[in-house]
């Protein structure tokens, strides 16, 4: 297998873990909520799978587990901010806070331990097998979750469906969209839940595939730059598929830097994924033009909405 191969598969799995997060932020933010608490969610959700995997011997148990805290968490948050109109952004935060401290102390017991049940590569027939490309088609489930069917699922109903017109319109005028019967605290609180699932599953992508063994503070800000993403995307699916493979690139590069001995401190190198995510959003909007325009948010995102108020 060259080097570059290698690099590849490792921007691939690493690169899935913040698609996931993304996807469903995505989701969140076109409804018109910032849900800042991914990171935590990821934690909780990597927890999570941990210990329900090793108590059932199941990989896929652990990843139900992990979906439903996440929704779990999140419907708390929906709760608090579309419901009682609560800051997003200090709810937000909080919810971050109390997921890594709380996986911090489920967790407690398993740190350091292997997975007893984690995820084994799915190889695609006759791909897997070519020269060369074919260790690119022999993937754990969610790289291909990732990359492939849920972009393309999240493109589709948001831009192609009634449903997702009614969602982008929550987001941008709930005003307009209430007065034209559709329920938008409903709508609101179902992508933020939505959102909070996908997070739980992006952290049991981290603890049953890419790194099978929990410890406290392996999220490491990969909930953070995944939101910075939804941004740095013009919240748009597809292309945030796309921005995470370039960012599991970037994390490859530090690791790959260390092992093959590049003569940069190991710090430099461990900074270089939060590095990325300063440059990335910054210098396009300083270079490029239209790229403010095309990053721009959803007109309600952030606002809570009152009925009344209309």
């Amino acid at each position: 297998m060259t080097l570059w191969i290698s690099l590849i598969l490792h921007a691939l799995a690493y690169g899935s873990i913040l698609a996931l997060a993304a996807q469903g932020e995505v989701l969140a933010e076109r409804a018109g909520v910032i849900n800042l608490g991914v990171e935590g969610l990821m934690a909780l959700g990597a927890v999570t799978a941990v210990l329900a995997a090793d108590a059932s011997l199941s990989p896929w148990l652990g990843c139900l587990a992990a979906v439903a805290v996440g929704a779990g968490g999140a419907l708390v948050l929906g709760l608090a901010t579309v419901n009682g109109s609560a800051n997003q952004t200090l709810c937000g935060v909080a919810l971050t806070f109390l997921g890594l401290g709380l996986s911090a102390v489920i967790g407690h017991n398993v740190a350091g331990l292997p997975v007893a049940a984690g995820f084994s590569s799915w190889p695609i027939p006759v791909l897997s097998h070519l020269p060369l490309v074919g260790p690119l088609f022999d993937q754990s489930p969610f790289v291909y979750l990732a990359f492939g069917f849920l972009p393309l699922l999240c493109h589709i109903v948001l831009f192609r469906t009634r449903l997702g017109l009614s969602l982008r319109a929550v987001g941008e005028n709930p005003g307009a969209a209430d007065a034209v019967g559709i329920p938008v605290r409903r709508f609101r609180l179902g992508a933020v839940v939505i959102g909070g699932a996908l997070a739980g599953l992006a952290g049991a992508d981290m603890t049953l595939s890419v790194m099978p063994v929990w410890s406290e503070g392996m999220i490491a800000g990969r909930g953070w730059i995944a939101v910075a993403l939804v941004i740095f995307c013009g919240y748009r699916p597809v292309l945030a598929a796309a921005s995470s493979l370039l960012f599991g690139l970037v994390m490859s590069l530090s690791f790959f830097g260390q092992a093959q001995g590049w003569p940069v401190p190991p710090a430099i190198l461990n900074m270089t994924p939060y590095l990325g995510t300063i440059l990335f959003m910054i210098v396009p909007a300083m270079l490029l033009p239209g790229m403010r325009r095309f990053m721009a948010a959803p007109a309600a995102l952030g606002t809570p909405y009152f009925r009344e108020e209309r």
